[in-house]
């Protein structure tokens, strides 16, 4: 599938500014950029690379006291759909040194405090047929409900409240396949298919010796994801971190099938 990405950001800060952005679709496996161009005012940038060597970051040094940037972008997602249900887990013991980290709890992903619930509610189940089962459990148990949660909300929060956005699904989703013994990364990607428009968030799990993407909202499926940056939970895929107080002034995102 070939999508087109449009995005516009225009920020007010409080004095000239460095932010930390991750806002462009990555060279990574299952997908190719066939075009990208980033543009930001009155700004120098310095490029590193991204967690697990995914994408790249970009420090943007901001001389004005105002950012307007413009990105643009055409991906050939390449990567197939694949079901779930014919994947297996690795047990402990043979996840690499690289994919372990994402075993443990962070910021946002409590794992630690669902190991009872994952273990009495999908204890019969198993690798990628335990995965499907909680990715279901999540759609059809939370609501999507824009601005029912913030930055500081919790996957705690969100069990409790049964209501998020995508960032809130990708936490439970994270959270809950951590509790089973499966490693589970958060995701940041662009896709035709969310509603609203916005940067997009999913979670990715490691089965049969590979990365699989898994949107627990439903709006998406991985051959429509171009993915642009991976971490433990939202702290670590943010797309803009400032150094000064940052005002939205507007703020657009549109992804179409090119």
């Amino acid at each position: 599938m070939r999508i087109r990405i449009d995005v516009d950001m225009h920020y007010r800060f409080t004095r000239p500014n460095t932010v930390f952005l991750a806002l462009e679709a990555a060279r990574t496996e299952g997908q190719e950029i066939l075009h990208q161009n980033l543009t930001i005012t009155e700004a120098s940038l310095t490029r590193v690379e991204g967690d697990a060597g995914v994408g790249e970051r970009i420090w943007a040094q901001v001389t004005a006291t105002e950012m307007a940037l413009s990105y643009d972008a055409e991906v050939d997602i390449t990567r197939p759909a694949v079901s779930l249900n014919t994947l297996e887990a690795a047990p402990l013991h043979r996840i690499p040194g690289p994919v372990a980290p994402y075993l443990r709890p962070s910021r946002y992903c409590q794992s630690d405090k669902f190991v009872t619930f994952v273990g009495k509610r999908f204890g019969d189940l198993s690798g990628g047929r335990k995965v499907a089962a909680i990715r279901d459990w999540i759609e059809a148990n939370l609501t999507y409900v824009p601005g029912s949660s913030d930055a500081d909300t919790n996957v705690l929060e969100t069990f409790a409240g049964r209501q998020g956005v995508c960032r809130d699904y990708a936490h439970l989703a994270c959270s809950m396949i951590r509790a089973a013994q499966i490693p589970a990364r958060m995701v940041a990607v662009y896709s035709p298919q969310v509603t609203p428009p916005d940067f997009h968030a999913v979670a990715q799990v490691w089965l049969d010796e590979a990365w699989h993407l898994v949107d627990a909202t439903g709006m998406c499926s991985a051959d429509t994801l171009a993915v642009i940056a991976i971490g433990r939970d939202a702290y670590d895929i943010a797309f803009m971190d400032s150094e000064a107080p940052a005002e939205l002034i507007s703020q657009s995102v549109f992804v179409t099938p090119a």
